[in-house]
Formats: C-alpha cells, structure tokens, sequence
C-alpha cells in the first residue's frame, strides 16, 4: 500500500442561480443519480479546499474527517465517497482525510462537492485505483446528491473556469459545462450576512416549480447575451422572482453597484452576496460592505480558472 499524504484542491465554487433537474421531461422522478443534476451558473474562486488524505494499514476499514483541524461528523459528503473507494481497495486500511477550508461552510461555496471531489482524487491516487477523473467526479457527484448537499457542483468543478455555466444537468462525462471568458483583472468581493446555513432547499419540494421555471429563464436569458453584466443582472433578477432575495441583501447588492461593481448576485444557497468588480474597486465594494456587515464577514478572492486537481 502507498505510503505518504496525498493533497488535492478544489476552488470554492458560488452558484449564482440554478435549475434542478431530477424529473424526466414527462414529469417522472430521475431514478440514475448519474443524471440527477442541475442547470446554472456561478464562479470558481482561488480560495477554496484543500485536502490531504493519508492511509495507513490496518485490520479494520475507518475513516476520520477533519476540518480546519476539527473532527468533522457533518463532513458526510466526504465520507460517502471515502466509502465507496474504501469498498473498491484490496486491503483494509485506515484513511485519514483533512479538509483546510478558506471560504465559508454551507453558506453557498460548494465546499461540500469540494471536499467529496478532493477526497475522491487523493484518496484514489492514495489507494493505488486505477480510475480516470470523470469515474471520480462520478463518484463525487452521486455522493453530494444522495446527501443532498448539492446538485450540480461536481461536475464544473472537475472542468474549471472563472464564469461556468452548467448548460446540461449531470455527473462528470453526462453534463455539458461551458464558461463565460473573463480577463484576469475581475475579483470577487463576497458580503456575508449569516454565517448559518437556511434549510436545504433541496429538501423543500414547494420552492421546486418556482426554481425551475426561472431556472431555465435565466440561463436562456444569459445565453442571447454571454456578457458579465448581463449574467450578473440575469441572477439578481433569478434571486429576487424565486423569492431568495432578502432586504439585506437586497441592500448589500445596491451597495455594491453603487461603489462600483460589475453586477452583483446572491449565493445559492445562502444569505450572502457576491460582487464582481474589477480589482481596482475591489477595496471600494469591500468598504461598503463593511459598512453594514461586520468585517470578518466581508472577503475578497482572485477567480479561478483551473478545476479541481491533485497539488505537491
């Protein structure tokens, strides 16, 4: 068995709006989790995930998940994939799986399809698994959805990308991603204004006819027009006709504009917003979040361009 710690980072991953895609066009519930997804779009940050994962032998199988240091029993994304590669391994092992998260928790980030997509690279690699990316993301995809921790992160995760767009719904290999193309002198300035997470909305069927309707609105409204002012107008509207749209929020997206940001959107899901300036006015947006927030709540981060990958 390898011996060592392998690492894997994941870009923290904002969803600025979404469709959920879990019936067939007559209706029927989606049986294949492969094909359970999501249309949307949103935006990889450099800030993100990083995982190291070490396995040692043992006489019984187990799995212990850290985060920023804590032991982490919420970690179940992570776990379910942990699992799964445990079940394909030839010899029974200890694994000892550390995610170092820079980005909030539950709040929108897709830390959770991060920290599943890390485990599955560097827990493969770690076991000797002949497995190509995409029968990893498969894995990791299957896992955020029957945790019901995500919908369509994954598989952005595993192409990459500053502005994605997640044209068909599916794991790694089945969905169809495609980017908006950024220069590098855009960032992101984040607002928080709660750290806790709302209740998944995944798991409330009420707001579903509503989130799919828009959904689809939104991303045929950004493809007439592939420009980042027009995706970034097309969320907030998607934000405030699904009702996501709070009055701090709806406050913090005036601030925003006003001190010169691109557009700005909410996280989906969380009460948080998310500003595109350029980097030059990055500090002007920041500051006017500041004004109403608390200044732990407010973060900047340069976007990211690649996907999830292994790292030395």
């Amino acid at each position: 068995m390898p011996t060592g710690t392998v690492k894997a980072f994941a870009p923290a991953a904002i969803s600025s709006f979404f469709e959920i895609c879990d019936q067939t066009g007559d209706g029927m519930p989606i049986d294949n989790l492969e094909q359970i997804g999501s249309r949307g779009g949103g935006f990889g940050l450099q800030k993100g995930v990083l995982t190291k994962v070490k396995v040692c032998p043992s006489k019984n199988s187990s799995i212990q998940v850290t985060i920023n240091g804590q032991s982490a029993p919420e970690a179940v994304t992570t776990k379910a994939v942990a699992q799964e590669l445990l079940s394909r391994a030839r010899e029974t092992c200890g694994v000892f799986i550390d995610h170092t998260i820079e980005v909030p928790i539950g709040i929108g980030f897709g830390t959770s399809a991060g920290g599943g997509l890390t485990s599955g690279l560097a827990l493969a690699d770690a076991l000797g698994l002949a497995l190509t990316f995409n029968q990893i993301g498969k894995i990791a995809h299957i896992a955020d959805v029957k945790c019901k921790t995500g919908l369509g992160t994954v598989t952005p995760l595993t192409y990459g990308g500053t502005c994605m767009l997640v044209l068909e719904p599916g794991a790694p290999g089945i969905g169809k991603v495609d980017r908006i193309i950024l220069d590098p002198t855009y960032v992101l300035v984040a607002g928080i204004v709660k750290t806790t997470a709302p209740k998944s909305v995944l798991s409330n069927s009420q707001k579903h006819p509503e989130i799919k309707c828009w959904g689809r609105k939104t991303l045929d409204k950004i493809l007439e027009d592939p420009s980042i002012e027009n995706f970034m107008a097309s969320c907030w509207e998607f934000a405030q006709k699904t009702g996501f749209a709070t009055e701090k929020v709806k406050q913090l997206v005036d601030l925003a504009e006003k001190a010169g940001a691109v557009g700005a959107a909410q996280n989906m899901i969380g009460e948080v917003v998310h500003a595109v300036v350029k980097e030059k006015n990055a500090d002007h947006v920041a500051e006017a979040f500041k004004q109403v927030l608390p200044r732990g709540n407010v973060f900047v981060s340069k976007l990211e361009m690649e996907g999830a990958r292994l790292v030395t």
